[in-house]
């Protein structure tokens, strides 16, 4: 393809210079990548190449700053990629990645610009560089060890050949698990098998079959359909069937099937920190971590365990006689696709309320309108719609983002609703990255929230429950860390810091939708436009910490299965199920359920980079419950409170450690006891 018919080798003409979607086609991704690549090259052979000495100008800055198109294009790819997923693209990550592995090793085994990196990182102490360049360097050198720039030559090879392997491996779980997910359909005819189910959740189930031309009812397991069908369908069978689909994804001896793609990559990281020197996996990830090593990890498991397990075990016990009784059958025995269902049930006796009972109040354009008003309150942030910027799909819409002083923060993509060509679950992603060029011009962020809401039908708008509204708070929190980035380099700016560090500013905003002042704000019912009720509003908050055990020990439990499998120090084999049950069952709760591997779904540890870190979700639980603490002390909209953590966590990105960044907001180091009050086993 020519390069005038490609619009990424075109500078960008719309508002913002934002990504011309509507003039990208699939077809313009792979000659843009190979040309992105080729300069990339060049550039870094200039770098290498250079007769002058190194310094940290023109070796870890210039280096710092090349690739701008590679970057341009791969943005814009991978940016929305798990948004739209479909064959064609899927096609092109899969070409894409060896080159982009390629690509990486180019620089990173480069032996004369690795040369050129240690050599400025040897006098460091001597340049009176800034925290920010410091970091850089130092970042930039670990880089390179990491990537076995300081191997030899035949280790240099096989750690080449093993990150190539890697990536066509995550790439590949990823499509398994979305095919899988897809292949599944629950066509249900009978009315008497809908009993339990909320009519508004029927009614886009109808929706959904008649898209297929059928008649019926059509549930899968994407999010607003499994979720909704596991906690109110009445008919048992059927939700064991719903929770048995769910639980086989990528292990039901298909050609979906990801156990073995599971043990390549497992085994293949094993082989990547040997290679570089460490005993597992883990120990190569967590030493540039807030946790430092895995006996942190595993230190602040157990405490959480040691505190929840107790509450967890007596929750199960209750709802396990709640549900005897309920069934009037003493022998009746708890299941995992019994809990939801339950729990909602119990959840609405003790406190009168329940998921479905808040999704009329919940109208997703009045949240999104709460939401941006939050921020407004707390960063004096304005958001405008632009209908200019052109969109990756009809479902995005495109917010401008300004400061108190009217200046631009940024561009913000919200992508709501779930479709077939979507990733399950809720993500943030960069399409545009914050950094400072070499004329101090400020370039800042374009960044993307997806979730997957229910669609609007013609009988009502998109209404949220409780924990939707929660999960779009959560992803939120990540676009702030995005659009209030004030960084000089792209590779440290917004969200580009260590995994237990990055859900800090995401888990902390979910903490208003628990305080009476956010909620009357964003609680108003979609029909008579009534507030949600003073009572209603104090039974959701005295629930808060309904089942807080089991939900601690859930977590807990994912994190003992990713360290199982990456502190592994001899290669896996064997079996996979019998391997995970083991991996989690101290932490486990309900009933072990035989045929079910999650490890052969779960993205976090295999596609989506939280592998020996997914303990982080809890790491970071700790951090946002100490830091909201400060804002219960202050007043929750404090703007003092709000504006030391925007100048402190959210605009610093990883220009400085987290632990010393943290530190500065709160005064004193995170303790665990603001988390055990807010989840009701200590006493404030």
């Amino acid at each position: 393809m020519k390069k005038k018919n490609n619009p990424f080798f075109d500078k960008y003409t719309t508002e913002y210079q934002a990504v011309p979607f509507d003039k990208i086609k699939n077809e313009h991704y792979i000659p843009a990548f190979d040309e992105g690549f080729r300069l990339l090259r060049e550039e870094v052979d200039q770098i290498a190449e250079n007769p002058r000495k190194p310094s940290f100008e023109n070796t870890i800055v210039e280096l710092e700053r090349s690739g701008e198109l590679l970057k341009r294009v791969s943005n814009a790819f991978f940016g929305v990629f798990s948004a739209v997923t479909d064959d064609e693209r899927m096609e092109i990550a899969q070409t894409i990645s060896p080159k982009m592995s390629e690509c990486q090793h180019y620089v990173y085994l480069n032996k004369p610009l690795f040369k050129r990196v240690r050599e400025v990182y040897l006098k460091r102490d001597s340049l009176n560089l800034s925290v920010e360049d410091i970091r850089l360097l130092e970042n930039t050198y670990k880089g390179f060890i990491d990537s076995g720039a300081g191997l030899k030559e035949k280790d240099r090879k096989r750690y080449k050949e093993l990150s190539t392997e890697l990536s066509l491996l995550s790439l590949d779980f990823d499509n398994h698990v979305l095919k899988d997910e897809n292949s599944f359909e629950l066509f249900l005819t009978d009315k008497k098998d809908l009993r339990g189910l909320p009519a508004n959740i029927c009614h886009v189930a109808s929706l959904a079959a008649k898209e297929k031309g059928r008649k019926g009812w059509l549930f899968t397991l994407s999010a607003p359909s499994y979720v909704p069908f596991m906690r109110y369908a009445d008919n048992r069978g059927l939700r064991e069937k719903m929770y048995m689909a769910k639980m086989t994804v990528g292990c039901s001896d298909n050609e979906f099937d990801n156990r073995g793609i599971v043990e390549k990559i497992v085994n293949k990281r094993l082989e990547v920190a040997s290679l570089l020197g460490f005993d597992n996996y883990a120990s190569y990830v967590l030493k540039d971590k807030m946790a430092k090593n895995q006996q942190q990890v595993y230190k602040l498991l157990c405490q959480l365990l040691k505190n929840y397990k107790p509450l967890a075990e007596n929750e199960y016990k209750t709802l396990q006689e709640f549900a005897s009784g309920q069934e009037e059958d003493n022998t009746f025995v708890l299941m995992p696709w019994d809990w939801s269902y339950y729990a909602e049930k119990l959840k609405k006796q003790l406190f009168k309320v329940d998921d479905e009972m808040t999704r009329p109040y919940f109208e997703l354009e009045r949240v999104r309108n709460g939401i941006f008003g939050l921020a407004s309150d707390l960063y004096g942030l304005t958001f405008r719609k632009n209908l200019k910027i052109p969109v990756y799909h009809e479902d995005v819409t495109v917010y401008e983002v300004t400061d108190s002083d009217k200046t631009l923060l940024g561009i913000l993509y919200t992508d709501f609703f779930s479709r077939e060509t979507k990733q399950s679950g809720a993500w943030m992603s960069d399409v545009k990255g914050q950094f400072v060029d070499e004329r101090n011009i400020d370039h800042r962020p374009h960044v993307m929230i997806s979730m997957n809401f229910q669609r609007p039908t013609k009988e009502h708008p998109s209404l949220l429950t409780y924990s939707e509204v929660k999960t779009f708070l959560h992803e939120f929190g990540h676009a702030l860390h995005g659009l209030l980035s004030q960084c000089r380099y792209e590779s440290m700016s917004g969200t580009n810091v260590k995994h237990d560090f990055v859900e800090l500013p995401s888990q902390i905003m979910e903490n208003w939708l628990d305080e009476k002042e956010f909620l009357d704000c964003v609680g108003v019912h979609y029909k008579t436009g009534k507030k949600m009720p003073a009572k209603l509003i104090k039974n959701i908050i005295d629930s808060s910490n309904f089942n807080v055990g089991y939900a601690c020990c859930r977590q807990v439990s994912f994190g003992l299965l990713d360290m199982a499998w990456h502190t592994l120090d001899v290669p896996f084999s064997g079996n996979m199920e019998r391997f995970e049950k083991k991996a989690w069952r101290k932490a486990f709760i309900l009933p072990e359920v035989k045929g079910t591997i999650m490890s052969c779904s779960f993205g976090h540890l295999f596609s989506g980079g939280y592998a020996a870190g997914y303990y982080g979700y809890k790491w970071a639980e700790v951090l946002d419950a100490d830091a909201f603490s400060l804002f219960k002390e202050k007043g929750i909209f404090d703007k003092e409170t709000a504006q030391s953590f925007r100048n402190n966590i959210l605009s610093r990105g990883d220009s400085e450690d987290p632990n010393e960044l943290y530190v500065r907001f709160r005064g004193r180091k995170p303790t665990i006891k603001a988390l055990l009050q807010r989840n009701g086993i200590l006493s404030p």
